[in-house]
């Protein structure tokens, strides 16, 4: 649990950055898809979603479904 709960609290983390980049900088659908390289949005949307379905496949292992 405390490894989901990490997981959980990076997630959460990585949602404020982006929030806080996109009301200091409004949101640009261009540099979401196409980040400059070191932008808080750089790798953002692979980590996020990497990270999302570890949390899946962890409630799926715990009930013994699958996706």
């Amino acid at each position: 649990m405390a490894d989901r709960e990490a997981l959980i609290k990076e997630l959460i983390d990585m949602q404020k950055k982006f929030i806080e980049d996109e009301h200091k900088n409004g949101f640009n659908a261009q540099n979401y898809f196409t980040p400059e390289a070191g932008s808080v949005l750089d790798g953002y949307r692979e980590k996020f979603m990497d990270k999302s379905m570890e949390l899946v496949d962890a409630a799926h292992a715990d009930k013994g479904s699958h996706r």
